[in-house]
This record gives C-alpha cells, structure tokens and sequence, in this order.
C-alpha cells in the first residue's frame, strides 16, 4: 500500500482528501447506528417487561383462582360427608364426582380435580386416570406432606384424554370441626393451556417466554420439546437471578440474548423472556439502511469532487514527471510550455532553465566516466589488506628462528611468486590458470601456516584455463572461506575451487567450504552491504571487506549485471559464486 501510493502523487491527494472527508461520514454513520441499536434495545427490553407484567398477573389470577376452589372444596359439605364415613357411598360418590366434573367444565385451563381419602374409599376425581404421576409406583401412595399446602413441579398423567402434561396444588383436607386431616385435595392445571396461554399473550417475533420452578427446571413455555429440562441446558453460562425482576444477558456469538425475568413469589417460580441479540439489530435496520444510503451517495458525490480537483492540480506536474522519465542521457533534453503562473508554473519553468546547464554537464560526466573506473580499480586494487603479508613474514621469521625447518624454503618460494603475480607489472588481467596458480601459492603458505587444519581442491577444464580474466578475484574468496569458514570449527575442513563453462559466452566460478556458515541475519546484512559503494575499511567490518571488493571489481570491468552471489546455511558451510563473460585477451 505505502508503495502504491508512493509512485503517484494523485493517488496521495486523492487518498488524503477522501480519507480527511469519510472518515467523518463514516463516523457520523456507525455512532447513528449504535444509538439506534441501543434505542431500539431499551425498546424491546421495556416492552419485554410490560407483556412479562401482564402474563405474571394473570397467572397470579390463575393461581389465586385455584387457590379459592380448593378453599371452596375443602367446606364442600358433601365432600366432608364422603370423607367422614367409613363405608363407601356410591350415590354421594356418583355425585361429588358429577360436581366436579362440571366445576373443570367451567374452567378450561384446569385439567382435573382428585380428591384422595384417608378412610380408604375410593379416590374421586372429575376423569378416570390410568397412570397418576403424583402415586409413588412402589408404595401406591401419594406424593407429598399431608399436613402441607404445596404446588408441585410438572408431571405427567395418562387419563380418558391422553397424556397431558400437569401442575397441580395438593392440600390437605382437614375435618369442619376436628381439623383433622380426612384426605387430599389436588387441583391439577394443564400445561398446554398455560403455553398457549403464554405464547398468544403477545410478545417478540424471534423470542419466546419460559416458566421455571423453584428449581430452574422449565415447566411451560415456548419451549415444550425442553420441558422438565434445566435453564442451563439452554445457556450454560446463565448468571444468578438474585432479584424478583430484572435484565440478565447469556449465550455467545449469535446464541446471545437478553433475558428479562420475573418472580412469582406466591409459589417461587421465575416467569421469563428470552430476546435474541438479533431481534435488536433487526430493529434497527431501517435506520441503518438510511444512513448507510446518505452516506454512501454522500461518497458518491464527494469522490468525484476530489478526483477532478485532484486531476485537474497534478495534470501539469504529470506531463513534466513524464518528460524526466522518458529522459535518456544521450537524448536532447525536451523544453515543456508554461500554461499557468502558479507554484507548478515556476517549478515548469525552472525545469526549463536548467537544460543548457544539463546538456554540458552530459558532455563533462561522459568524458570522466573512463578515468572515474580506472581510478576507482586503481584505488580498490591499493585498498588490499596489508595483513596478510605481515603474517606470513612473521610466520617465516617464528619458522627461521625455531625450527630451520624445510618448509620454510616452501613458504618463502609461495610468498616469492605471490607477491610477483600481485604486482604483474601494473596489468589488470591473467589467465585462469594464472589466477589459479596464484591461489595455490597463496593455500600452500596458509598449509604451512596451519598444518592440517584444512584440504583445498581445484576443478578447473583444460579448455578454460587459457581464457582471461580480472586478476585477484579467486584468491580474496579462499581466504574469506579459510578465516570466516574452516579455521572456526573444530574439526578440519574442506574448500573446493570449481571453474565451469555455463553456455558458450559465460564462465562462473564457485568457491565452497564446509565451515561454520553464516546466519540467515548475518547473511542478508552481508549481501546489503555488497550492493553498497565500497568506503574506506574504518566503516565497515572487516571481514567483509576483501568481498566488497572483488564484488566492486567485478562490476567496475564486467558491468553491473554481474557480482558475487552468497548461498550460506549455519552449521554447513558456504558457496560463494560469480559469473564472468569471455574475454580474447588482455586488453
């Protein structure tokens, strides 16, 4: 990106002008739209609560009207009568249960009313039932405390009707003037009725409400297949609901939602509503739409305002960044017309001024090109490292003094004819097989110098070795593999000298060694520092100096196409190569 619009000063302007314009309108557009999403959430949330409010009173309606016909039936003088005799009565029977048969009739969302006495006459109630869930199948006897009034949690019972899901309030039925406990009373209210009930009171689109227990187990609701299953089946991370009413948030990603409660403190259960985080985006897309149409033609229109201001600024600054770049040295330098008095105008103008002073500057540069090389070679060819050549006289001189050893007539010999090919009376070129020559003069001292520490192979084809070459290229890269590479391990090392013909007008040359090698960071700082001019030694590391220029060398006498090319892995070793074109001669 910083490229792209580095290259054009167009694509800058435009870039700058739309970002300082839209990102405001962008702005202005999402705060919008929070704000509406937070409106329409409060909405939703108030008109949660309002409907929950409405459904809470009247199942406290229900419940307290159940509350009342036990009350009723418990001083209901014919059930006193069956309660109290200890034989059985089938006339009162026949007629307590017609009784209650038309008291369910009259209240549909109650499912059936049992009463169960203590005396052992037979259970009465308004229907037959199959499969009572509030019968304990191993004692035959009733589920609950017969000295307490309680609403249970949902069952199931199989009767004349199906099976139905039940809440039923049981309380006891005490004697009119004893108070002694006669029997039980239970009223028993139809899930179904409750659901539907609940669902048709109103409420959201996406949302549904729920009734839960003292235990947090669902027992009505909009969610039927999960009866008789936990809260937290549903959103396992669901917080406490600590007060009677309020806001809770549960579920993540796209299962996020609000749930609004309720307490009926009368029997501990917890009425609720569950509104999906989407319901309240949904709410708010009317706004969104809006905004994003204002501010999408707002863009529209603004964006083809600046690009023809844009196009209109920089067409003059175009046409002269177009003429300097078609600009070739040897071509005649093109004079462009001033259309306008303005700053672009004065920089046009400038430009002009300056093609008499760049057209003899042409003719100046080109005349000191050739002695700039040659003073430039002249100068990297001074630059060599004098230290070798200390080195090796001092090694001579520890030889003479020591030992009067064989070798030294060796190194002395080795010395001898490399000082003599170096200097080559003042001419630039060998012969491959002079240049090899020379780096075997230069290995045999540093053999003697380090005995055993490394073996040095040549590959050179016997029909290279007469062809010419920049002297002084190979032996600079066998002493950067001996001291940077070899002499750092441990163990002895290898080097290898490969001369070979690439195609029919180019020669490469590899020197590889088994050393160290060279980090990956290492390695790209030293091939930056090879594509930099070559500087005076004190600024630079030096043991990448005698790299630099061979590198330098290379360029300056075979162009810039070529150079020394670096592969390294850590641990392994190094491979430094370069590629040179055939040369007749030496001149």
């Amino acid at each position: 990106m910083q490229r792209w619009l580095g290259k054009s000063l167009k694509r800058k302007l435009s870039v700058i002008l739309l970002g300082a314009i839209l990102v405001p309108l962008l702005s202005l557009g999402y705060v919008l739209y929070n704000v509406a999403a937070l409106e329409a959430e409060a909405k939703a949330k108030q008109a949660s609560t309002s409907i929950l409010e409405q459904i809470r009173t009247n199942l406290e309606f229900i419940l307290q009207d159940v509350e009342d016909m036990s009350i009723f039936l418990i001083g209901q003088e014919d059930i006193q009568r069956y309660l109290a005799k200890p034989q059985k009565d089938g006339y009162l029977q026949i007629k307590i249960m017609g009784f209650l048969s038309n008291l369910v009739f009259s209240k549909k969302y109650i499912s059936n009313i049992s009463i169960y006495p203590n005396n052992g006459n037979h259970s009465l109630s308004n229907t037959t039932i199959f499969n009572n869930g509030l019968i304990t199948p191993s004692e035959n006897k009733l589920e609950q405390d017969q000295n307490q009034k309680r609403w249970t949690t949902l069952y199931t019972n199989v009767t004349t009707n199906g099976q139905e899901h039940v809440l039923s309030l049981l309380r006891p039925i005490g004697s009119m003037t004893t108070y002694k406990s006669k029997g039980t009373l239970s009223i028993s209210i139809n899930e179904r009725s409750l659901s539907q009930f609940m669902t048709h009171s109103g409420g959201t689109a996406s949302g549904y409400v729920l009734l839960l227990d003292d235990n947090g187990m669902i027992i009505s609701g909009g969610k039927r297949d999960r009866l008789l299953e936990p809260i937290t089946d549903i959103f396992s991370d669901l917080p406490v609901m600590e007060k009677n009413q309020g806001f809770i948030n549960a579920g993540h990603g796209s299962d996020k939602s609000t749930i609004v409660y309720q307490r009926i403190p009368e029997v501990n259960w917890t009425l609720l509503t569950v509104i999906p985080y989407e319901q309240f985006h949904a709410q708010s897309r009317y706004v969104l739409t809006l905004t994003a149409v204002a501010v999408g033609l707002a863009i529209i229109i603004i964006a083809g305002f600046v690009l023809f201001l844009v196009q209109h600024v920089t067409k003059p600054l175009h046409s002269l960044t177009q003429s300097l770049k078609e600009f070739q040295p040897d071509d005649q330098v093109v004079t462009l017309p001033v259309t306008s008095s303005d700053e672009v105008g004065l920089l046009i103008h400038s430009y002009n001024k300056l093609n008499e002073r760049i057209q003899r500057l042409m003719i100046e540069v080109q005349r000191n090109e050739g002695l700039k090389k040659e003073a430039d070679m002249n100068a990297l060819q001074a630059q060599i490292n004098p230290h070798f050549l200390y080195n090796t006289l001092a090694s001579i001189h520890w030889l003479a003094l020591m030992n009067k050893d064989a070798r030294i007539a060796e190194m002395v010999g080795s010395l001898s004819d490399f000082l003599r090919f170096s200097l080559n009376k003042g001419s630039e070129y060998c012969t491959i097989k002079q240049e090899m020559e020379h780096a075997k003069h230069y290995s045999s001292i540093q053999k003697l110098r380090y005995p055993n520490q490394f073996e040095l192979e040549f590959q050179v084809p016997s029909q290279l070795e007469q062809q010419w070459m920049v002297k002084l290229l190979v032996q600079p890269l066998i002493e950067n593999a001996i001291m940077h590479g070899v002499m750092k391990k441990q163990e002895p090392g290898y080097i290898s000298v490969t001369v070979e013909a690439l195609d029919d007008a180019h020669i490469q040359f590899v020197v590889e060694d088994s050393g160290l090698g060279i980090s990956t960071e290492r390695l790209q700082l030293l091939r930056a520092e090879l594509a930099e001019p070559l500087k005076d030694d004190t600024e630079r590391r030096k043991e990448s100096y005698g790299l630099r220029n061979v590198h330098q060398r290379l360029k300056l006498h075979y162009g810039s196409s070529t150079g020394l090319t670096i592969e390294s892995v850590e641990g392994r070793g190094t491979k430094v190569s370069f590629i040179i074109p055939y040369k007749e001669d030496s001149r």
